[in-house]
């Protein structure tokens, strides 16, 4: 056996506030002080490990000397205390209004997961995996996000079976407020899965049937479009190249949107975008 020592790429403050969260969850479930096998500290370093990329949870419980469950217990417990910290939707809108945003981006993406065998019935009436999309060809959930224009996310939705399109993930989950908010001057880009989303969400406009091609004032407007929406891509792009678990995750599918939003707080708070007081 090799001794050797590793570096955790995270500040020393964000280990602090992991531990700040950890600390009142004990508080609030009256755990006697201790009693735990992990120091507040140590156990925030195990789940920024984890966050980090570091999967293998049972290695991770080895390296702390806890036992496998112990190691499991501890690392949801971390999901849960960071991912009650994420801005719920209108938290997010309200706040883009009132740093004068001049619009929001939609957009979604696909979270690679284990397999979850869980059948549905498709548009067509056939039976399909539910976690299974076919443009992605491997086992999914679907998130939906709203972005800063500079690409920072603000706001991700419940994970959605990786089958459901986006555009329908949309619908249960965002459209509704984002109607609001474009009545009350925040309008919404977003890509060509959302075409038909309704008024306030703005979309390229479609290339004519047949041989037709598009105005020059309508291929102009696609162009600005895409131009504006390209950086809501980053979005996702710095979450899943930070947190690194989200390239793909090995625990229950519909753990997703929790681990999604606790990983948008770390960003928040990588980024300074944390609310004074929560």
């Amino acid at each position: 056996m090799i001794a050797h020592r590793a570096t955790l790429d995270v500040s020393r403050a964000l280990i602090h506030y992991v531990a700040r969260l950890l600390h009142d969850e004990r508080r609030r479930l009256g755990t006697p002080k201790g009693s735990r096998a992990l120091t507040l500290f140590w156990q925030a370093v195990l789940v920024l490990r984890w966050f980090r990329g570091e999967r293998d949870i049972p290695k991770l419980g080895r390296d702390h000397r806890v036992s496998r469950a112990t190691a499991y217990r501890y690392t949801a417990e971390g999901i849960d205390v960071l991912a009650a910290q994420a801005p719920e939707l209108q938290e997010a809108l309200d706040r883009a209004q009132a740093d004068d945003l001049p619009y929001v981006i939609l957009d979604g993406t696909l979270i690679p997961a284990d397999r979850c065998a869980e059948q549905t019935i498709s548009v067509k009436g056939e039976p399909i995996d539910a976690w299974y999309p076919g443009k992605a060809h491997h086992h999914a959930g679907n998130l939906q996000a709203l972005s800063a224009p500079d690409g920072l996310p603000l706001w991700i939705s419940e994970v959605e079976p990786g089958s459901v399109h986006d555009l329908t993930a949309a619908r249960a989950h965002v459209l509704g407020a984002l109607y609001a908010a474009a009545a009350a001057g925040l309008p919404t880009l977003a890509d060509s899965g959302y075409d038909g989303a309704g008024i306030g969400i703005h979309t390229p406009i479609k290339q004519p049937d047949g041989n037709q091609i598009l105005s020059p004032d309508n291929r102009t407007y696609n162009r600005l479009l895409r131009a504006l929406r390209c950086l809501g891509e980053r979005g996702f792009a710095l979450l899943k190249g930070r947190w690194r678990i989200l390239q793909h995750i090995t625990l229950s599918p519909s753990a997703i949107g929790d681990i999604a939003r606790a990983a948008l707080v770390l960003t928040h708070f990588e980024h300074d975008y944390l609310p004074a007081i929560r």
